[in-house]
C-alpha cells in the first residue's frame, strides 16, 4: 500500500490493526465452516476451558495476558450463550468458577480438529516467509514490556527538543532568571527561607565569589532552567548541589538532566569527591532526577532549610 510505503514504521499500530482485521474475518468464517459458534474473541477463554477444565476469571486472565474486565466481560457472553457454566469452588465458596457447560462440551470436537487445521495452516504459511514472524513478534512484546511505545516515543521527543537547549555560565544578566526561576518553584510548594534569599539576591557573593559556580539553562535562547553548584562548610562535602529549577512550560525535555550532568562534570573538574544536595520528600519528580544522576539517600546532616527532610550525596 502506498501508505505504508509513505509512512514507514511509524504505521506499525495501523498496520497491524489491519492485518488483525483480516484474520478477524477469515476467523469467522472458520468458525462457521467447522460448525463451532463461538466468536472469535472467545477463542482464548474457550482454548483454557477446554484444556484445563474448570478456571477462575483471574486465573483465566493471568493465562492469557488479558485484562481481569476483558476475560469476566467475555465469560458473561459465553455464559448467555449457553457455552460456559458457572459453579462455586469447593475450596473456597466466596470464589466462582467457570467451564465448558454441555453445549460447550458438544462443540469441543469439532472446535479441536479446527484448532488443529488452523495450526497446520498457520505453520505452512510462516514456512514461506523469510523473516520469522512469530520469534518478532515475541521480540517485540517483550521490548514494550521493557519500556511502553508511549515511553519510547516521549525519549525521543526529549532527545529531538534538547538539541535546542544550551547550558551556559551564568553571567550577570541572568540574574533575574536565576532568582525567578528559583522562586517560582519554591513559593508553588514551600516558602521562601533566608537561605533562599541570600543566595537568590546575591548569587555572586554568596555563591561565585566563594568558589561556587551557577549554570543556566537556555530553550531556544530564553532562560528556563538553572542549578547552582554551591561550596560548603562541612568537610565531608566540598560542594552542594542547589538551586535546581526548571520553567514548568520547558518541563519534560530532559532539562534538569542536562543542568544535573554540568554540575557534576564541574565539580569532578575541581577535584570533588562527593556531591551533597537536600530536596524535600514531596518532591518525587526531582528526586527521581536526582536518583537517575546517581545521587542515594543518606541521613544526620543538618539543614539551614526548614523544608528539607531529604539528603542525598553522589560519590564521584
Amino acid at each position: 500500500m502506498d501508505f505504508f510505503k509513505h509512512a514507514g514504521r511509524m504505521a506499525l499500530g495501523s498496520r497491524l490493526r489491519i492485518m488483525s482485521e483480516k484474520l478477524l474475518e477469515d476467523a469467522g468464517a472458520i468458525y462457521q465452516h467447522y460448525d463451532v459458534p463461538i466468536q472469535p474473541k472467545w477463542f482464548p477463554v474457550f482454548y483454557m476451558l477446554a484444556k484445563n477444565g474448570s478456571m477462575s476469571i483471574t486465573d483465566i486472565a493471568k493465562a492469557i495476558g488479558h485484562s481481569h474486565p476483558s476475560v469476566s466481560k467475555t465469560v458473561k457472553e459465553m455464559l448467555k450463550k449457553g457455552l460456559l457454566a458457572e459453579t462455586k469452588d469447593i475450596n473456597d465458596k466466596r470464589k466462582n468458577l467457570v467451564a465448558l457447560s454441555d453445549e460447550g462440551e458438544a462443540i469441543r470436537a469439532n472446535a479441536e480438529l479446527q484448532f488443529g487445521d488452523v495450526n497446520t495452516a498457520v505453520e505452512d504459511m510462516l514456512a514461506h516467509t523469510q523473516h520469522d514472524i512469530w520469534k518478532a513478534m515475541d521480540e517485540l512484546d517483550l521490548l514494550l514490556e521493557e519500556h511502553s511505545l508511549y515511553k519510547r516515543v516521549i525519549e525521543k521527543k526529549k532527545q529531538r527538543e534538547a538539541q535546542d537547549v544550551e547550558i551556559i555560565p551564568f553571567s550577570p544578566k541572568y540574574k533575574q532568571a536565576f532568582k525567578s526561576l528559583n522562586e517560582e518553584w519554591i513559593n508553588h510548594y514551600f516558602t521562601l527561607e533566608e537561605e533562599d534569599q541570600k543566595l537568590l539576591d546575591h548569587p555572586q557573593k554568596n555563591i561565585l565569589n566563594k568558589g561556587g559556580y551557577i549554570f543556566i539553562a537556555l530553550y531556544k535562547g530564553a532562560p528556563v532552567g538553572t542549578c547552582a553548584l554551591v561550596p560548603t562548610n562541612n568537610a565531608e562535602y566540598q560542594f552542594e548541589l542547589a538551586k535546581m529549577g526548571v520553567s514548568p512550560k520547558a518541563q519534560g525535555k530532559g532539562i534538569g538532566w542536562l543542568l544535573g550532568k554540568a554540575v557534576i562534570e564541574k565539580a569532578q573538574s575541581l577535584g570533588a569527591d562527593k556531591i551533597y544536595l537536600e530536596t524535600n520528600a514531596v518532591l518525587k519528580p526531582a528526586i527521581r532526577l536526582y536518583q537517575k544522576l546517581g545521587f542515594r539517600r543518606i541521613i544526620g546532616h543538618p539543614s539551614p532549610y526548614a523544608r528539607c527532610n531529604v539528603q542525598m550525596e553522589l560519590r564521584l
